[in-house]
C-alpha cells in the first residue's frame, strides 16, 4: 500500500526517554528529524532539555497528538502502554513506530494492523536486527547458497538485566530473535514448545527456552535469560555446507562469521570436516544498527512503502510469542492444529481471560470484559460489563466493580472498595481497607470502606486511605495521598490531596470567573457552589 501523501522531511516525536528511548532520541535527532520529547519523569525531561537544545519537552502526549508538525510518533514506554499509546497516535492520524513487543496480546495487534491499514498510515515494529549490517549480510549469504541448504538455527540472548515486570524475559528479549528466524526460514512454524523456569517472580519467568519446528524441516532454538553473569548475544545457523555465526558483542570485524564444517559421510557413520572460521567483511556497510532502523522508519513515512518490520510483520511474531506462551504455562507443545486457541476466551462466558489469569469459582463477571495477564480475580467478587483489567491485578473478595472500569496494571482492590461504573485506576495506584494495621493483630472486622464514585480517575501511583469517598468525576494527581473526601468533579493532588481545581465530564480543566466555569475543551457549563469552607465547596453542570 502506498501513501497518499509524501512527506519531505517528517517531524518525530519520542515517547519515553528513558533506558532504550534515549538511544532513539539521539539517533533521531543526529538525522535531523526529532521535534519532540515526551516523558513524565520530570528528571529524564531535564536531562533531556539540557542535551537537545532546541527540542520541544513535554510531558502531555495529547500535545504531541494534537501538533500538526509531527508526522511520525515513536513509542518507546514500557510494553504494557504499547498497544493503548499506539492505538491513540494512529487515531489522531499519525504513523507510529513501536518498540518490541508490538502489544502484549496478538488480538491487541491485529486491532493496531487493522487500523493503521484503514488510515493509511506506517505501523513499523522496533524489530532492530534487520537493520544490522552483519544480518544484512547474512541474509545475502544464505540466499547465495553459502551454507548450502539451512538445517538449524539456535539464538542465545542472555544478559544481567534490565529486568522487568510488566512482561517475561519470553516477552522481553526473545521477540528480536523470533522475528529473524522467522524470516530466515520465510515460514510459520508448525510446532512449538517452551519451558521456563521463575526465579524472581512466583508467576514471571526469568529463563526460558523455546523449540520450533518448520514444515520445510528447519528446527530453530531460541534461550533468553536475564540472570545471566555476562552478556551474549549469539545466533548460529548450521547449513548443509557450512555455519554462520552472527555474535552482536564482538568488535565489527568479528561480529559475522564463516565456518565452512560439514558432515560426510564414510561407511554409514557421519564424520565432521572442520575448516577455520573466516570473518566476513561488513565494515563497508556497517551504520550503527539503531541509527539504520530510524532511517527505514522516516524512509517509509516518505515513500509510503511497508518498512521490512511492519504491522503484519510484528504480527506474525506476536503468534509464535503467544503460541510459546501457551506451551510455557501448559507445559505442553503447541501444534499448528491449535493455533486458533490462541486467543484465550472461554466460550462458555462472555469475557476474555487470558490463560495466565485466575478466575475463582463463584465469581460474577459481566460481558465484554478483559482479564489480562498473572490477575487473580477472587471468589464473591462482582465485575461489570465491558471492564478492562490488567496485569497483576488482584480483585478481593466481596468487592463489587461497576461497568466500563479500566484498572490498569499493579492494583490491588481490596475488600471494603466499590468502583461504580467508568471508573479509572491508573497503574499501581494503591487502595488500604484497614486504618492501623498490624501484621500479628486481625483486624479485617475494622475494615473501613471506600467509594469511588461515577466517572472518577485516580492516577498512576495515588493512594486512597480508607474510609473515605472519592466523588463523581473527580480526578485525583499521580502520587496524591487522599486522606480525606472528594467533591465531585474536584481535581486533587499533594500529600494530603487538596483541590487545585476542577474537572469536566470529559476529563478537561474547567475554567471558572467568579461561580460560574466552562470546559475548555467541550464547553459544557458548570457552577461552584460554595459551602462555610473552600474545602466544602462543590460544582455541578449546569443543565
Amino acid at each position: 500500500m502506498k501513501q497518499k501523501t509524501k512527506v519531505d522531511n517528517p517531524g518525530i516525536a519520542v515517547i519515553g526517554a528513558g533506558y532504550w528511548g534515549k538511544n532513539l532520541v539521539r539517533n533521531f535527532f543526529e538525522i535531523g528529524n526529532l521535534k519532540t520529547i515526551c516523558d513524565y519523569d520530570e528528571k529524564i525531561r531535564k536531562q533531556m532539555s539540557e542535551s537537545y537544545a532546541g527540542i520541544a519537552i513535554t510531558d502531555d502526549f495529547m500535545s504531541v497528538l494534537h501538533d500538526p508538525d509531527i508526522e511520525g510518533v515513536v513509542i518507546a514506554a514500557p510494553a504494557e502502554f504499547h498497544f493503548t499509546l499506539a492505538r491513540q497516535a494512529l487515531n489522531a492520524g499519525k504513523h507510529v513506530f513501536v518498540e518490541k513487543p508490538l502489544s502484549l496480546t496478538y488480538q491487541e495487534g491485529e486491532q493496531l494492523v487493522a487500523q493503521a491499514r484503514e488510515i493509511q498510515k506506517i505501523l513499523f515494529v522496533g524489530h532492530i536486527l534487520h537493520y544490522h549490517a552483519a544480518v544484512i549480510k547474512l541474509k545475502e549469504m544464505i540466499t547465495n547458497g553459502d551454507i548450502g541448504r539451512m538445517q538449524y538455527i539456535y539464538s542465545r540472548r542472555l544478559s544481567l538485566g534490565k529486568i522487568r515486570r510488566e512482561e517475561n524475559i519470553l516477552w522481553s528479549f526473545a521477540p528480536h530473535d523470533i522475528s529473524l528466524i522467522l524470516s530466515l526460514v520465510g515460514e510459520e512454524p508448525h510446532f512449538v514448545d517452551a519451558v521456563g523456569s521463575n526465579f524472581l517472580h512466583a508467576r514471571i519467568a526469568d529463563v526460558t527456552m523455546t523449540n520450533l519446528k518448520f514444515p520445510s524441516g528447519i528446527g530453530a532454538h531460541i534461550f533468553v535469560s536475564w540472570l545471566n553473569p555476562f552478556k551474549e548475544q549469539r545466533l548460529v545457523i548450521v547449513g548443509s555446507q557450512g555455519m554462520l555465526v552472527f555474535d552482536d558483542t564482538q568488535v565489527v570485524e568479528q561480529k559475522l562469521v564463516l565456518y565452512p564444517h560439514v558432515i560426510n559421510w564414510q561407511n554409514g557413520v557421519p564424520v565432521p570436516e572442520k575448516a577455520d572460521g573466516k570473518a566476513i567483511a561488513i565494515a563497508d556497510i556497517w551504520e550503527e544498527p539503531l541509527k539504520a532502523e530510524c532511517r527505514a522508519f522516516i524512509s517509509a513515512i516518505q515513500t509510503g512503502n511497508q518498512p521490512i518490520t511492519s504491522g503484519d510483520e510484528g504480527l506474525r511474531v506476536l503468534k509464535i510469542l503467544e503460541m510459546s506462551q501457551r506451551s510455557l504455562e501448559k507445559e505442553e507443545s503447541v501444534s499448528i492444529s491449535t493455533q486458533k486457541s490462541l486467543k484465550p476466551v472461554d466460550k462458555k462466558e462472555s469475557y476474555f481471560a487470558h490463560p495466565s489469569a485466575i478466575i475463582d469459582d463463584g465469581v460474577t463477571i459481566g460481558e465484554g470484559t478483559k482479564i489480562w495477564h498473572f490477575s487473580h480475580i477472587m471468589k464473591g467478587a462482582l465485575i461489570g460489563e465491558k471492564c478492562n483489567i490488567g496485569q497483576n491485578v488482584v480483585v478481593s473478595p466481596q468487592v463489587t466493580v461497576g461497568n466500563s472500569v479500566k484498572i490498569q496494571n499493579n492494583v490491588s482492590v481490596y475488600e471494603g472498595v466499590t468502583l461504580e461504573d467508568d471508573v479509572f485506576c491508573g497503574p499501581s495506584m494503591v487502595f488500604t481497607n484497614v486504618y492501623n494495621p498490624r501484621s500479628p493483630i486481625p483486624r479485617m472486622k475494622e475494615v473501613r470502606p471506600t467509594l469511588i464514585k461515577k466517572g472518577a480517575s485516580l492516577g498512576a501511583n495515588c493512594t486512597v486511605v480508607c474510609g473515605n469517598t472519592v466523588g463523581r468525576y473527580a480526578f485525583v494527581g499521580a502520587g496524591a495521598v487522599v486522606k480525606s473526601n472528594v467533591p465531585d468533579y474536584a481535581m486533587v493532588a499533594g500529600n494530603p490531596a487538596k483541590i487545585k481545581g476542577w474537572m469536566c465530564v470529559c476529563g478537561n480543566r474547567i475554567d471558572f470567573r467568579n461561580i460560574e466555569g466552562k470546559c475548555r475543551e467541550c464547553g459544557k457549563r458548570y457552577q461552584i457552589e460554595k459551602g462555610s469552607e473552600e474545602k466544602d465547596q462543590s460544582v455541578s453542570p449546569v443543565e
